[in-house]
């Protein structure tokens, strides 16, 4: 039986993410993601920054690529994965990492420009007298299958 290894992480991604294919040509994304923690301490609210690699793999990886860039709010659901290796001097290391599994996007805001010309668009609409009438549909006969 398998142990419990999940996690579930909200934060804003650190820079752009990196998209490379393995030897085999499987599409791989990689980005860092930094997730806010705040707490109340004798001093007043505290800020504690925490930064974690994610990796994505597949289909999954090519929309990270084409969606995610800096600053832009990501939950990440996924698994805990830790490698291990020596380094040149001989020393242990490790890191941890995240292999998400599902990765959503938060909605990006418009801009200060984008909402004036909507406004724009909304005045010149309510200035407008004329209101298009909507087509009644006819009878439609049901379609069995």
């Amino acid at each position: 039986m398998n142990n419990l290894n999940s996690i579930l992480i909200e934060g804003n991604l650190v820079r752009d993410p990196l998209f490379r294919t393995t030897p085999k040509g499987t599409p791989l994304c990689t980005f860092s993601l930094a997730s806010n923690r705040f707490f109340r301490q004798d001093s007043g609210l505290e800020k504690e920054v925490s930064f974690f690699d994610v990796e994505t793999w597949s289909k999954l990886a090519e929309s990270c690529y084409s969606k995610g860039h800096k600053g832009r709010g990501v939950r990440v659901v996924g698994r805990l994965k830790q490698e291990r290796w020596n380094d040149p001097e001989g020393k242990s290391r490790s890191r941890v990492t995240i292999v998400a599994e599902h990765v959503e996007f938060r909605p990006e805001f418009k801009k200060e420009g984008d909402a004036t010309k909507a406004a724009e668009i909304a005045a010149a609409a309510a200035a407008s007298e004329t209101i298009p009438e909507i087509p009644v549909p006819e009878e439609v006969e049901p379609v069995v299958f």
